[in-house]
């Protein structure tokens, strides 16, 4: 499988069979007709037509509209719609993070289909023979995409903190990395793809970094994330990602953009500048 159809694979959404999900004449997400029939136990809450679900205008502020999705939130937990209430809020906003006009339960967001922040951090070794990449193995108990390959550190990123306290946090649950040497990632941009998930549609954008790691660093997971770390070559891991389905979908494309940025992949390849394109939908 060529790159490029990586990418695609996580660009899988078809908007045409959603409703637009509206708050104060603003489209922040997309939602299945049939969640949407759900929904309409709440008319207080929603009010809808063939094209939208909105939340009632009398429902006005941050926190009201907060409030009232949580509510609705966990009664769709109790029915069993939502698996489990995850306690993590996530900002609900039609463009970026810090223009959030509300908060929603990370649970809930492929059912409403809001755009979700997440960080991935590429950690590599420069050795004699070229860069190595860090490369986490999934655990396998793990709901989403257990034993798949990953990013040595990634996450989601709830709204009540900031994104340099979020990194250094994961970066110590899921390598064991200390404060003081996390702090040397640099952030490097975003890539942002609009998937499909079985819930609904997931209009998802990472921050990127990476950090150049001294080759006595070995990371270890604590937090029961990571099965095992193993330092690859950059080409093998090239490798992985052209001819297997081994890695978690999206941290291909974050690894993609890695290898972009360092020069690794010749611009001179047919799609080169597609690729570099489809990176961020």
């Amino acid at each position: 499988m060529s790159f490029i159809q990586r990418v695609n694979a996580c660009n899988s959404a078809n908007t045409s069979n959603y409703l637009l999900f509206v708050i104060d004449d603003r489209q922040v997400g997309w939602i299945k007709p049939a969640f949407a029939r759900q929904l309409a136990d709440w008319p207080k809450v929603f009010s809808q037509n063939d094209k939208s679900v909105r939340i009632n205008d009398a429902i006005k502020g941050f926190h009201k509209r907060s409030e009232a999705i949580d509510e609705v939130i966990r009664s769709l937990v109790q029915k069993k719609v939502i698996r489990a209430y995850l306690d993590e809020p996530y900002p609900v906003t039609a463009g970026d993070r810090n223009d959030a006009i509300m908060t929603m339960d990370r649970s809930a967001g492929a059912f409403f289909g809001i755009r979700c922040f997440g960080q991935h951090l590429n950690g590599y070794v420069r050795k004699n023979d070229g860069i190595h990449l860090w490369i986490a193995r999934r655990a396998r108990d793990r709901h989403i995409e257990p034993g798949k390959l990953d990013n040595m550190v990634a996450g989601g990123l709830p709204w009540h903190i900031s994104l340099e306290e979020n990194l250094i946090k994961e970066c110590a649950e899921e390598a064991g990395m200390s404060a003081s040497l996390a702090s040397h990632a640099r952030a490097v941009g975003t890539v942002s793809y609009l998937a499909e998930s079985v819930n609904g549609i997931k209009p998802d954008t990472l921050y990127c970094y990476d950090i150049e790691l001294p080759e006595d660093f070995t990371p270890v997971c604590t937090d029961g994330e990571v099965e095992s770390f193993h330092l690859m070559p950059v080409e093998e891991v090239m490798q992985f990602i052209r001819d297997s389905e081994d890695f978690k979908p999206n941290c291909n494309l974050v690894i993609l953009d890695f290898m972009i940025r360092h020069g690794l992949l010749n611009p001179e390849e047919k799609g080169y500048t597609n690729l570099v394109r489809s990176l961020h939908r």
